[in-house]
């Protein structure tokens, strides 16, 4: 469904865009409008082309076909520098500011004003960027470092920065996939002001409430080609989800049944003083047991703490009756744990590295002789996993880099499914992935399950933690306040948990 938009003119359009990289058709005859004063959700799966759409807006890539418009007359961007002194300005998931100058000099970087005998005006810079704050409602010094920063006052002062160019457009691409409940609320309030200031917002996210709650109208992509561009009002998510993968999702969470059978982790009394304290749970075969709780609530901690990145201060690990001694990943991974990091691209990939050297990383001892990696076993390890866990990739030697997000969390898996775990744990399994990919990803974890795999997957989000765990543990400050089972788990229940309102009489035996 294609409607006319009417009102306002648009500050920036696509009309018929087409872009490709060598056989690779990124965008097909591509239209977009974004109106002044308007948020304009972009959705679609990984691979759908809303990166090139967005690299074509900020000028990084010119189309092969097709116009681009600003304010009705047609323009050509011979590079980001283009489109940022056209207005244009993007604000990505992760910052790129420079840690050890302070948040005033981040946003004059390059262009501060000078004084007449061409020292740099450093009250003038100050002054400016505290006006930018007071106009954004935010209360920053604008004369603290950048280090230290959270995320989100980071994105804060990317849009200070690009309010300063006097952006018109703001190119928002997964703002908030690293943000709190309360970060991403400030960040909206932050947008609502710009949208009332008549700014135009380019929104992208796959969290699909988010778009719902800011946006007012969405572009759908799927293969490079517009499907819809249409209001949000009386539009629901289903509908939304239908549009993005071309077909009836059917379960978000397709969970199997599977026989739980003999405990393949213990864990007991694990403590690391001033992080979490007397954490004990059970995972058996079969089993899917999600960790649940809030940002800082320890859960992350715990599974590094498991796995023997960090060294616990006491306690005990055990996997599949065998002690593990504290700090050790290797004689973690010998037992039979692996672990599946929250940041898979700082933790989990070495984004230079191909994608089969990738998959093969963990099982270099069985890929070779004599120090030497053998790069037919190496080939044929990875692409046996690309077929199982259905990857989308051009060559197997390509950089994990030019993968989607959803294909490099399955390259991930794989080079841990390799090693033929006893017990995966997965941290945050579907952040930062479309949902058709998330529905891949739940129904991979329930097969493995229902294979005999013991599962401790941490998740942030609700749905995917009621839909996916046969039982729950949520943490509260460091401890664990409940255990409950796939029955009686409810966002009410797990919330209240959550936030240190049910205390630990309301865990259940293992």
């Amino acid at each position: 469904m294609n409607e006319p938009v009417t009102g306002p003119a648009p500050v920036l359009a696509l009309k018929d865009v087409s872009k490709s990289f060598g056989a690779v058709r990124a965008l097909q005859g591509v239209s977009l409008q974004l109106l002044p004063g308007e948020a304009h959700a972009l959705a679609g799966e990984n691979g759908a082309g809303k990166s090139t759409l967005i690299k074509t807006l900020a000028g990084v890539h010119q189309p092969n076909t097709g116009d681009v418009f600003l304010d009705g007359r047609k323009v050509v961007f011979h590079g980001p520098a283009d489109a940022r002194d056209a207005g244009i300005a993007v604000i990505y998931q992760e910052p790129t500011l420079f840690p050890d100058l302070s948040i005033a000099e981040n946003i004059f970087m390059g262009r501060q004003p000078r004084r007449s005998l061409g020292r740099i005006d450093r009250g003038a810079v100050r002054d400016t960027t505290a006006a930018l704050m007071k106009r954004l409602g935010v209360d920053l010094d604008p004369a603290r470092p950048a280090r230290g920063l959270s995320i989100a006052d980071q994105q804060i002062v990317e849009i200070a920065k690009a309010l300063s160019f006097e952006a018109r457009v703001l190119i928002m691409d997964e703002p908030t996939a690293a943000l709190t409940g309360s970060e991403t609320a400030r960040l909206f309030s932050v947008v609502r002001t710009l949208l009332g200031e008549g700014a135009a917002v380019l929104f992208i996210s796959h969290r699909l409430e988010e778009i719902f709650e800011l946006c007012t109208r969405v572009t759908t992509l799927r293969d490079g080609r517009l499907i819809s561009s249409q209001p949000l009002e009386g539009l629901g998510q289903d509908d939304l989800v239908r549009s993005m993968v071309g077909r009836d999702l059917g379960e978000l969470y397709p969970k199997q049944q599977a026989d739980v059978g003999e405990k393949a982790l213990s864990v007991r009394r694990l403590t690391r003083e001033g992080v979490f304290r007397d954490i004990s749970f059970d995972v058996r075969r079969g089993e899917i047991v999600a960790l649940a709780g809030l940002v800082g609530a320890g859960r992350t901690e715990v599974a590094q703490a498991v796995f023997g990145v960090d060294r616990a201060d006491a306690g005990e690990v055990e996997v599949n009756g065998v002690k593990l001694p504290a700090g050790s990943p290797t004689a973690a991974m010998d037992a039979g744990l692996a672990l599946v990091p929250e940041d898979r691209r700082q933790r989990g990939l070495v984004m230079e590295m191909s994608i089969e050297r990738n998959i093969g990383l963990t099982g270099l001892g069985r890929l070779g002789r004599g120090g030497m990696v053998r790069r037919t076993l190496e080939r044929g390890r990875a692409a046996d996993w690309a077929v199982r866990l259905q990857l989308k990739y051009s060559r197997l030697g390509d950089s994990v880099g030019v993968l989607s997000g959803g294909n490099q969390q399955k390259v991930v898996l794989a080079k841990w499914l390799a090693t033929e775990p006893a017990v995966l744990i997965v941290d945050e399994p579907t952040r930062g992935i479309d949902v058709g990919t998330k529905a891949e990803v739940h129904r991979l974890l329930s097969s493995l399950a229902a294979e005999g795999l013991a599962v401790l997957m941490i998740s942030s989000d609700l749905p995917e933690v009621l839909g996916m765990a046969d039982r729950v543990l949520v943490m509260h400050e460091g401890r664990l306040t409940a255990e409950i089972p796939r029955a009686e788990a409810t966002e009410e229940t797990v919330m209240a948990a959550a936030t240190g309102l049910a205390g630990p009489d309301r865990r259940a035996a293992a």
